[in-house]
């Protein structure tokens, strides 16, 4: 069972781990050991939501296949244990800015005084400009 907040959890059944070789520099023991690891998530197929799985579909993640499946590759740890425990919380991380609605933003326009405060400063530079052309002593 994975906890994500008092509201969200997901059985176990629901996402897939899958033990394999970390890509990268190493000694003689990368080749024979599975550290990395595979997490796939079936977005559509979950137990979340339907407004939340329609926020993490929409969501410009490259991680997110065509098919809804969230696949997260977590290899940055030494031993596959610490990697499971990061590619979950990466998972938990991932739903939890799901789950967060952003405020709709409400269009404001500048006061009276603000608008009278960038003319007459617009005003101002350009007497300042004026003052800078050829000076005629005739």
């Amino acid at each position: 069972m994975i906890v994500i907040n008092k509201h969200i959890h997901l059985t176990d059944k629901e996402v897939e781990l899958h033990p394999m070789r970390a890509q990268g520099v190493g000694g003689q023991h990368v080749n024979k050991v599975s550290s990395a690891i595979h997490l796939r998530f079936d977005i559509v197929a979950s137990s979340l939501s339907d407004a939340v799985k329609q926020r993490l579909l929409d969501s410009k993640d490259s991680r997110i296949s065509k098919e809804g499946v969230l696949i997260i590759k977590a290899q940055q740890h030494r031993t596959q244990e610490r990697n499971k425990l990061d590619a979950i919380e990466r998972l938990k991380d991932f739903i939890k800015k799901g789950t967060e609605v952003s405020k709709t933003r409400t269009p404001t326009k500048p006061s009276r005084s603000a608008k009278r405060k960038r003319t007459d400063s617009k005003v101002q530079r350009g007497r300042t400009k004026a003052l800078r052309g050829k000076v005629d002593f005739e």
